[in-house]
């Protein structure tokens, strides 16, 4: 393992606890959502959770490997064919949406990305197409942006269920100074330097949208 490079397994135990804290809240319903943790960058690896698996009930086993393009790679001691597989349950799969995990990723620099289906984003998107203007507002601090000066715009993007055009979209529109999107008709994604960055800015992101939609 190189440099700087993250073990699967300990990917894997914070993508499970992660993933359990946000199904609790109530933001990863019905399996929706998926969160990645960068391994490498030479090539660029992530580790993601597997689609379709209840969030709040991942093990080590629903955490897959994928590449740049977010497609699944073998986890280091399985077969190129038994990547993922048991015998008693169908082998894991990343969502289509771990391409745009991996986008995110290199354009951002970031080490973590979570995806979630929050009410208040989907509402504050619907409402704001062309993106929320924040200002005046401490929990912008959150996001590393100042409460008081210039307001900070947070994207909105059309939902597709086209990963390359959605993934296009987001890059796009990308603030530099602002880890977080908000997807219409969708939810939201945030990152950071790492899971807990990433958890940080979507908390704020979630509690930002809520304030503009309340009543």
């Amino acid at each position: 393992m190189a440099d700087g490079d993250v073990d699967l397994a300990a990917a894997a135990r914070e993508l499970v606890a992660e993933a359990a804290r946000f199904a609790g809240f109530g933001w990863m319903r019905a399996t929706s959502g998926n969160l990645s943790v960068v391994l490498g960058r030479h090539p660029l690896r992530l580790a993601v959770t597997a689609s379709g698996g209840d969030k709040g009930e991942l093990a080590a086993g629903d955490i897959v490997l994928v590449d740049s393009a977010g497609r699944l790679l073998p986890s280091p001691g399985a077969g190129p064919a038994t990547a993922g597989e048991s015998p008693s349950r169908p082998a894991a799969r990343p969502s289509a949406e771990a391409a745009l995990h991996a986008r995110l990723v290199a354009a951002t620099g970031a080490g973590a990305v979570v995806h979630l289906h929050t009410l208040a984003s989907v509402r504050a998107a619907g409402r704001h197409p062309g993106g929320l203007e924040l200002a005046g507002l401490e929990m912008l601090k959150a996001l590393g942006r100042p409460a008081d000066g210039p307001a900070t715009r947070l994207p909105v993007i059309q939902n597709s269920q086209d990963m390359a055009v959605l993934g296009d979209a987001a890059l796009a529109t990308l603030e530099p100074a602002v880890p977080a999107l908000l997807v219409a008709g969708h939810g939201l994604y945030a990152w950071g330097e790492d899971l807990r960055s990433a958890r940080r800015h979507a908390e704020a992101v979630d509690w930002l949208c809520a304030l503009v939609t309340d009543g």
